[in-house]
């Protein structure tokens, strides 16, 4: 026989008087959370109680109800009804819904208000972004659902923007697929496909975090802070069409502009604007391009120009605005941080005094017939026109026609006719010559394009290659040619053979360099070099053909030593600038094998110890050692008692006619130990009677100074 199951019966509900009710202290909320009772009322002014009351009768002493209830659950509802009766919004007696449980249930009224709390169910954020989605669809502003929930209107826009995520991607974050972090981190982008895309990319990644999904969604998009958008300005790309995403749940500094294609073709347009103002001044070319390479005006010849005089009010203006930095600065010096708004203060005045100090320049109009500008965009978005540059082509000035006169009686029959318009500046964007916009040059033969040059040239280009290695007489000269350019003419332009020899400059040098048995043979050769060659191009390439087979060896090797680099460099560990151990260890090596196949003796060149190429600038230990081996060890015992200074100038003596060298300077065999410098035959002369001594102690000085020598080993 089936048991029955006992029905329950649930807790009565009833209207009761405001005033019939008090807050019971068995209520567990004891700490504020949530919205305020101040919005809490606001909304039961605006939806009405939503939710009843839980309430229990109060006992009196005899046991028997007394009429009042106390309320175990809905403390906040009661607070704000509470509110709304001081307010006067409320009538005391207004009857509030309630549901009344037994006084004499077993349940406890703590256990009542514990569970009235932790047993409700929290919205989730999905949920509620679909509300707030539902809710503008029927017709309520952002605005006033913000003002409806006691939100800020911001909050509103954020939970609408939540909602227009990829439904996909919402179903996995209902599921606890993704944080609402990562959820947030997809609203920078409006396209569904891309979003689903980028999660399809990292779901099974360890790199999910959203600082990477908004990367991956902005990847092919243009910051507004980008210099190309500074220029064009936000509002003028929107007003073509351009679109712009906003992250509504971080600062952005602009959001992304999702078509660059379209801000590229704005860029191009305003600075060819600029350009053809730019123009009107007069120069012969303008270059136009968004950012041009480190170097680009190398080879140019830059006009100098007149500043352009201020005004008696600029003066003033800048006068006041300096007095205005100094004080701010002086005024906020003590202080660790400056305010917002004086730091943005000075900045603007720094801005202010930059463009005084950027005035235009004045140049000569006929220097201007010449020289072209280079226009592009600085790092802040402005206008970059860099003016009064020459090239190597437009040096020579160009000879004015000649006079056209009658044989016989000798009048002037046509001068040169003079200039009636100074011609249209060449204006070149991304390596293009743009067409002119006057209808009258419509029909002109445009310059051909670039690429087609570069391809055709190609061409000509293998072709040149292989006939000149058919032809080693013609590479010799090409390459001296080439080679005497670069060591004669540094100053002229690169030609068509990639061949080059680099000075090496010498960072660390002795006083003696200059004036040492190399320096002096090297400078009479290039000097005597130097009286026959040609300047011109074309001329130099014939007197090199001229020259006989020896003279052509001997011009070739004096243009090839300017490239040997036997420096000791430091090594650089991290592969940056400078020259790597493996670099070094190559470098040293050709040069020992340059040194043995020459056969270099440096004594022979006339390089000698002295105190200040090297004794002065090593250690005593070092100088004691230099003398044993180069004088023996007698010598050695005979300074060894010496200070510093006596002790290097009786060094440089004994070593003077040795042939002792430093270890860098010695000559390497190849597979076999360094040879030391013997000691000569014989005992070397006694000291100087005022450099004899009795072994006597250096002093403290001198004892300082070689400990530091010692360190820096």
């Amino acid at each position: 026989m089936a048991t029955a199951v006992q029905k329950i019966t649930l807790s009565s509900s009833r209207d009761i008087p405001f005033n019939k009710l008090v807050l019971s202290q068995s209520n567990v909320r004891r700490v504020k959370a949530g919205i305020s009772v101040e919005e809490l009322a606001e909304s039961i002014v605006r939806r009405g109680l939503i939710q009843s009351l839980h309430v229990r009768p109060v006992l009196g002493e005899d046991g028997a109800e007394s009429g009042m209830f106390e309320v175990p659950a809905g403390g906040r509802r009661f607070r704000a009804l509470e509110l709304l009766v001081k307010q006067k919004r409320l009538a005391k007696v207004a009857p509030v819904p309630c549901v009344v449980s037994e006084s004499g249930a077993d349940v406890l009224i703590d256990e009542v208000s514990l569970a009235e709390n932790i047993e409700r169910a929290p919205l989730h954020p999905l949920d509620q972004f679909r509300a707030f989605q539902a809710m503008r669809e029927k017709g309520m502003t952002e605005e006033a659902i913000a003002a409806a929930f006691f939100v800020d209107a911001k909050v509103v826009k954020q939970r609408l923007r939540l909602a227009s995520v990829s439904s996909a991607l919402l179903d996995i974050y209902a599921e606890d697929g993704m944080t609402l972090e990562q959820l947030m981190a997809f609203t920078v982008s409006s396209d569904p496909a891309r979003q689903e895309q980028v999660w399809e990319a990292i779901k099974d990644g360890w790199q999910k975090e959203p600082y990477h999904i908004r990367r991956l969604l902005t990847e092919t998009t243009v910051r507004a802070a980008d210099k190309r958008a500074l220029f064009v300005g936000i509002d003028a790309y929107e007003e073509v069409g351009g679109c712009v995403l906003r992250d509504l749940f971080q600062q952005d500094d602009g959001g992304w502009l999702q078509d660059p294609v379209l801000l590229d073709r704005l860029v191009g347009e305003k600075l060819k604007a600029e350009a053809e103002s730019i123009a009107a001044e007069g120069w012969k070319w303008i270059e136009v391009a968004m950012t041009f390479p480190y170097g680009h005006d190398h080879g140019l010849r830059q006009l100098v120009g007149t500043t352009l005089d201020m005004t008696e009010e600029e003066r003033a203006t800048r006068e006041a605005l300096r007095e205005e930095y100094d004080r701010l600065e002086a005024d906020y010096a003590e202080a660790d941080e400056l305010p917002d708004e004086i730091d943005a203060r000075l900045g603007e005045i720094e801005q202010a005094l930059d463009a005084f100090e950027r005035r235009p320049m004045i140049f000569d109009p006929d220097q201007m017939a010449r020289a072209g500008v280079f226009v592009s965009l600085d790092a802040d978005g402005t206008l970059l026109a860099e003016r009064g540059y020459v090239r190597p082509e437009d040096e020579a000035p160009v000879e004015p026609a000649t006079d056209v006169v009658d044989p016989e009686t000798g009048e002037v029959l046509r001068g040169p006719e003079p200039d009636a318009s100074h011609p249209r500046a060449v204006i070149t964007l991304g390596g293009q010559v743009t067409a002119p916009d006057e209808e009258d040059e419509a029909e002109t033969i445009r310059p051909l394009p670039d690429r087609l040059i570069s391809e055709l040239t190609a061409h000509r280009t293998l072709a040149l290659r292989d006939a000149v290695a058919s032809n080693p007489q013609v590479a010799m000269t090409a390459l001296l040619h080439r080679l005497v350019t670069d060591c004669f003419l540094p100053h002229s332009t690169r030609g068509c053979l990639e061949a080059q020899v680099r000075e090496v400059h010498l960072p660390a040098q002795a006083e003696d360099l200059r004036d040492s048995t190399s320096a002096r043979a090297i400078q009479e050769r290039h000097e005597r070099w130097g009286d026959h060659i040609p300047a011109d191009d074309a001329a130099l390439w014939d007197w090199l053909v001229d020259l006989d087979d020896g003279s052509r060896m001997d011009l070739l090797a004096h243009c090839v030593s300017f490239g040997i680099n036997a420096l000791y460099e430091k090594p650089n560990p991290y592969s940056g600038m400078g020259v790597s151990q493996h670099g070094l260890e190559i470098r040293l090596s050709q040069a020992d094998r340059l040194a043995r196949s020459t056969g270099l003796d440096m004594v022979a060149v006339g390089w000698r110890p002295t105190a200040g190429n090297y004794l002065g600038r090593v250690t005593k230990p070092r100088i004691i050692e230099a003398v044993r081996e180069g004088a023996g060890d007698r010598a050695a015992e005979l300074i060894g008692h010496l200070k510093k200074g006596d002790m290097t100038k009786e060094a440089e003596r004994l070593l003077a006619d040795t042939g002792w060298l430093p270890e860098p300077l010695r000559m390497v065999d190849e597979g076999a130990e360094p040879d030391l410098v013997h000691a000569p035959e014989g005992e070397p002369d006694d000291l100087p009677d005022f450099l004899a001594g009795d072994g006597e102690e250096d002093d403290p000085v001198d004892d300082e100074e070689e400990q530091q020598m010692v360190a820096a080993e």
